[in-house]
């Protein structure tokens, strides 16, 4: 078996969650507290990814990351980055498909903290920003796990956009789910098989892994 399709997905699930670990934390916080009217258009649009094909979002990307469109010749231009049939695209690409499965959990998990945290908090003198990142994430352990576990786990398995801006280039942009794909169409469910058992033994492992933490987590705040 080619480990190299299976290097490659998990260096870009690695990368993307954690951008969008670090593009989340604020705009998680935002979503979980502001009043802001417009709120909800932000959220629908975070969510997008959830309900569009995977094929549509992947088209849309690709026409945007096209050096004959306007985003794709700037970066291109300004940057000398080409994001169509390269790593660095999958990367944004992977970083867009993925956003929510990093967003949701995290506001969810910030908005069932007692509201009483944050204005015992603000009574100390604590800046919210203080407030945010030493008083509220510690006891939001169990909303950052899953929302980094989701995240990586959805990066893994993606195929459609990956597919349509990668365009399954060996070394460069041939995950694993489009190796599992090659060797399904040339018939070689051996090869398949190979990919498919290791992908699935891993992210299983991992969210056995994470349940359990989870389930302690809440052992040790809701003791018996």
């Amino acid at each position: 078996m080619n480990f190299e399709p299976l290097v490659l997905t998990f260096k870009l699930a690695s990368i993307a969650t954690l951008i969008l670990f670090g593009l989340a934390l604020p705009l998680s916080y935002w979503l979980a507290y502001s009043r802001f009217r417009g709120k909800v258009l932000v959220e629908a649009i975070i969510g997008m990814p959830l309900v569009l094909p995977p094929s549509v979002l992947g088209f849309y990307l690709l026409l945007a990351f096209s050096p004959g469109y306007f985003f794709g010749a700037w970066i291109e231009e300004i940057i000398g980055l080409r994001l169509v049939f390269s790593f660095p695209g999958l990367v944004v690409a992977s970083v867009i498909y993925s956003l929510p499965f990093m967003v949701y959990p995290l506001q969810a998990g910030l908005q069932a903290l007692p509201v009483s945290l944050r204005e015992a908090s603000y009574t100390l003198g604590k800046t919210p920003w203080t407030t945010f990142f030493k008083v509220l994430l510690p006891n939001a352990k169990s909303a950052i796990l899953t929302a980094i576990v989701l995240t990586f786990a959805h990066t893994v398995g993606e195929f459609g956009v990956v597919l349509m801006i990668g365009g399954n280039i060996p070394g460069v942009t041939r995950v694993a789910s489009l190796a599992i794909y090659n060797e399904v169409e040339a018939l070689n469910y051996s090869a398949a098989n190979q990919y498919a058992l290791v992908l699935f033994v891993i992210t299983f492992a991992i969210l056995l892994l994470v349940y359990s933490v989870n389930n302690r987590l809440f052992r040790v705040r809701h003791p018996a």
